[in-house]
């Protein structure tokens, strides 16, 4: 689809095509009114279950405390994978609306489109969005929605960046690849790493941390403020601190097949699925735990892996500090998610590894691979990439202290949506949605705040929630959902009893699944799927 076309389908009402460009109502507590602070923390490639508050086995006790004093959101979305999320969650938009129905590919002179590889003209970003209502914008961590000058975080509305604007790369080092550069920043400035001492995980947090605290000291002390921290930990390759690997030391020994099945049990007391929602059975591509031949280095794998969620959830826990030494901490929405469901990959082709290395350690560089990833998005299937419910479920918290009436509180019901979280801290921001920006029309906003149910009410949802994803597609319409693999055919699910995935209907409700693909049909046309890329 040409540029021309693709904009010009902007203006169509199709099915499900949710619009919010006004007020849903300002952020501000009763009676005080003053503007609340928003702060976005999104892991990289965290299954749907891997924190202790949604029933893994790795330390959190940080994002525990923030689930214990807010909201968890057991039915919110992502879309798929690293690029689309990230550019759904800056601007609003389904991410081919905003340039990135595909992944970045380091290329600047690629056409413009749906799939171009950065953030387009015809959307705005949380950061310009809400810098149009005075506030200071600060980001610390991945990028991975435009790699060439131009398209960086500061010329997107961020008053201070620091991070990784590349995808995933060593924790301990700045790698180059052949055909990849890697490229890291502060502010608009190259930034590389100390030989001795770094470590990526935590030099996000600690820049964090200092944007804070440089707020809170600075001239600009007095304007709310929004920091994004996005985290590339546990994406691969596997790298942790030895003494937070050694708090793991033994405790996948079980295997995966005993691990998922504890997992399942641990979410039903938590109150996080139905007691009679049934485990997926283990994916047919990987083996019983018994039939494993080299367990002391799967469990390795795990371990690290878990110590890696560990470093971050201490991260988190500097910034809640942070937040609190500022007097901060009542009147800021923190939310928590992840960018897509665990990742299957395997990544030996890179050829990275030095062999003999342990996982973790300096020199390594190896992925967790499928059978963990089945762990991780217990009790779904499918993984990253794919828009099955292991793909695209993330956890959501949302902690603020100023609004929310029952801390501690678990929401099955509400169905949710990264587009919704600009939408959302635009109404803490008491600002609307643009029509256009710096001279150029926006895109509507496909998201719909959070605003009313963060103050303990119901708020008009979408319609229906749609994705593509490398050929992958999706349509969700209240508890029905229409899914297929790339080339495969359509499958029905009625999500409220059978949210796995495992019983397909569309043998006996033809004319449902006929409606629903009609929706997607429109949509996809209206937002610019391609639907030959990936044949």
């Amino acid at each position: 689809m040409k540029r021309k076309q693709f904009l010009g389908t902007l203006g169509g009402a199709i099915a499900g095509a949710a619009v919010a460009p006004l007020l849903t109502g300002c952020g501000a507590a009763p009676g005080d009114g003053e503007r609340q602070n928003v702060v976005i923390i999104m892991a990289d490639d965290m299954g749907y279950s891997d924190i202790g508050c949604f029933g893994g086995e790795a330390a959190t006790p940080n994002l525990d405390s923030l689930a214990a004093g807010g909201i968890r959101f057991t039915n919110f979305y992502n879309a798929a994978r690293c690029c689309p999320t990230r550019a759904s969650l800056l601007t609003g938009l389904y991410p081919h609306r905003a340039g990135m129905g595909g992944m970045v590919s380091g290329e600047c002179d690629r056409p413009e489109g749906p799939y171009q590889g950065w953030l387009n003209d015809s959307c705005i970003t949380i950061a310009e969005a809400i810098g149009r209502a005075g506030y200071r914008s600060y980001m610390s961590g991945k990028w991975h929605v435009g790699e060439c000058r131009g398209t960086w975080p500061c010329d997107r509305g961020f008053d201070r960046y620091f991070g990784l604007v590349s995808g995933a790369n060593s924790y301990w080092e700045m790698l180059e690849q052949p055909g990849r550069h890697r490229r890291m920043l502060i502010d608009n400035d190259e930034w590389y790493p100390p030989r001795q001492g770094f470590y990526m995980t935590d030099a996000f947090s600690d820049h964090a941390v200092r944007f804070l605290s440089e707020h809170q000291q600075g001239e600009h002390s007095e304007r709310p403020f929004f920091l994004y921290l996005a985290y590339t930990a546990p994406h691969w390759p596997l790298h942790a601190w030895p003494e937070d690997i050694a708090k793991y030391r033994g405790r996948f020994k079980a295997g995966w097949d005993v691990l998922r099945r504890e997992r399942h049990e641990r979410m039903r007391r938590l109150g996080l699925i139905d007691p009679d929602l049934r485990l997926s059975p283990r994916d047919p591509e990987v083996p019983a735990w018994e039939d494993v031949p080299d367990k002391e280095h799967q469990q390795r794998l795990m371990e690290v892996y878990a110590a890696m969620i560990d470093r971050m959830d201490q991260g988190i826990g500097k910034v809640l500090a942070q937040l609190k030494r500022m007097g901060a901490e009542e009147n800021t929405l923190v939310l928590f998610l992840s960018d897509n469901g665990g990742c299957h990959e395997g990544i030996e082709g890179r050829n990275l590894n030095q062999p003999g290395v342990a996982p973790g350690k300096p020199g390594s560089f190896v992925a967790y691979r499928r059978p963990w990833a089945n762990l991780s998005n217990t009790p779904f299937r499918m993984f990253k990439h794919w828009v099955h419910e292991g793909g695209i479920s993330t956890p959501l918290i949302a902690r603020w202290p100023a609004a929310i009436t029952a801390p501690g509180s678990i929401n099955t019901t509400e169905v949710g949506h990264v587009i919704d979280l600009l939408p959302t801290a635009l109404d803490l921001a008491c600002t609307n949605y643009p029509s256009s920006y710096e001279g150029r029309g926006i895109v509507p906003c496909d998201g719909l705040s959070l605003m009313p149910v963060l103050r303990g009410a119901r708020r008009q949802g979408h319609e229906a929630l749609y994705w593509e994803h490398m050929g992958n597609r999706a349509v969700r319409r209240g508890k029905m959902k229409l899914v297929a693999k790339k080339g495969g055919p359509w499958e029905l699910y009625n999500l409220g009893g059978d949210r796995v995935e495992l019983n397909d209907l569309i043998a006996g409700r033809g004319s449902e699944a006929a409606e629903l693909e009609r929706m997607y049909a429109a949509w996809a046309e209206d937002v610019g799927v391609d639907p030959d890329r990936y044949n």
